[in-house]
């Protein structure tokens, strides 16, 4: 295995085990609802204040991985990961204290993606660039799996403390494994990494004279583009982080006891979460090879549109099995692109001021997310009335919001093609 594969391969391990406390609430929501008497918007709120802290030092972990280089800063936010997540299971008290330490674990999780990203940029040259990426974003997937598979049985049987902490200790391995990846290679003076490998056969590059320059050089337009068609992407993303409550609320409604409804639900969720690795790591590298923009067209459409039936059906009288289908269908579309607007945007900025715009693109496209799971816990409100969200049967109108607020990427994908700066991403190919 080359260097830089194993780099690759370290940096997934460790974010694999460092983002599991992002995903490990919403497997224990329904206990969480009884205990301390959160209605819809109280979960929403939780959900939106996790991705809020990520929000909140996206941009700021972006910058000082530009000055103090990202590998400290992914070593910090990690071990930060499984500090906040075992406060929440020791000390969580009222709905304030939920929302507080669920908010520090969004600022870990936010502090370790962005200078990941831009550590690996180190590694991979522009056209392997979107499958590096891709192979780590899926890496969270399963973070979610874990996330899910373990939290839900262990708070089914002992407690939502216990689901969070078994969930947790995994990340300290990962916090131990980032202590130890090279932060860059160690080229001969005046290689770079960004022109390094044979380029494209009939693809011109991008350099002075014959094509268009990256930002800030060649303007801001691409990258614009992009961050709109990503703002897109990550509002319906929120459809994540309510999979669960909404597979334990379909279990319920088919007649499931409570306990047996959230270990159905959370073992749901995970299959649901994780479908998107291996969609991840395939759709990054189909990117490469037939352009960025067609790949999130693809990707977008197939997913925002089943958003719009999947509410219909939970709660109706179609079986388990059809709901089970949709909500796999769109989990496996819903993170396929991830990778390739970050590729994308790494592609259309110099390395100068590459860490700051990847947290600029996350920090604009977190608040999507900040926005669209605390909406869906309103509107779930409005319809079904405050109490136990896992209760609720009117799911439509929620999952429809997703839907609308998805539409932003298809239109900067399409804006973006006709951006000379799209010509820069994965060789020439749009």
């Amino acid at each position: 295995m080359s260097k830089k594969n194993k780099v690759l391969l370290m940096m997934s391990i460790s974010i694999l085990f460092g983002y599991i406390p992002f995903y490990n609430f919403s497997a224990i929501v329904k206990y969480l609802a009884m205990e301390f008497s959160l209605s819809p918007s109280d979960t929403g709120l939780i959900m939106s204040a996790t991705v809020a802290g990520y929000v909140f030092i996206v941009i700021v972990s972006g910058v000082l991985s530009d000055r103090m280089g990202p590998k400290k800063i992914v070593v910090v936010a990690t071990l930060f990961s499984g500090i906040f997540s075992i406060l929440f299971a020791l000390v969580s008290k009222n709905l304030i204290s939920i929302l507080i330490l669920r908010l520090g674990c969004g600022i870990a999780a936010g502090a370790i993606y962005a200078p990941g990203m831009s550590l690996l940029s180190n590694w991979f040259e522009p056209r392997a660039r979107g499958g590096a990426i891709g192979t780590y974003s899926a890496a969270i997937m399963v973070s979610g799996l874990i996330g899910y598979f373990v939290a839900a049985p262990m708070a089914a049987a002992y407690g939502w403390r216990a689901g969070i902490i078994a969930t947790t200790m995994p990340v300290f391995i990962g916090f131990l494994i980032a202590l130890f990846i090279p932060e860059k290679p160690e080229l001969p003076e005046g290689t770079n990494v960004e022109v390094s490998g044979p380029q494209p056969v009939g693809k011109q590059s991008a350099t002075p004279g014959n094509g268009p320059l990256p930002a800030p050089a060649g303007g801001y337009k691409g990258p614009i583009y992009i961050i709109l068609a990503y703002m897109g992407h990550m509002w319906e993303l929120g459809y994540q982080q309510w999979i669960g409550p909404a597979m334990v609320a379909a279990a319920s409604l088919s007649g499931m006891a409570v306990d047996k409804s959230v270990v159905w639900g959370g073992f749901a969720a995970g299959f649901i979460t994780v479908i998107a690795a291996p969609s991840v790591l395939g759709i990054g590298f189909l990117a490469d090879k037939i352009g960025r923009t067609k790949s999130i067209l693809l990707c977008s459409l197939c997913s925002l549109i089943p958003q719009f039936i999947l509410g219909f059906l939970i709660g109706s009288k179609t079986s388990l099995t059809l709901v089970m289908v949709v909500a796999l269908w769109i989990g496996f579309w819903v993170v396929a692109d991830t990778s390739i607007f970050k590729a994308g945007l790494t592609e259309m900025t110099e390395p100068k001021i590459r860490g700051t715009f990847l947290g600029l693109e996350g920090a604009i496209g977190a608040l999507m997310m900040v926005i669209s799971p605390l909406g869906f816990g309103y509107v779930l409100e409005i319809f079904n009335g405050p109490g136990d969200p896992t209760a609720a049967t009117n799911w439509w109108p929620a999952f429809a919001l997703f839907g609308v607020g998805a539409l932003m990427a298809p239109l900067g994908a399409v804006l973006l093609r006709f951006s000379p700066q799209a010509k820069l991403m994965a060789g020439g190919r749009m």
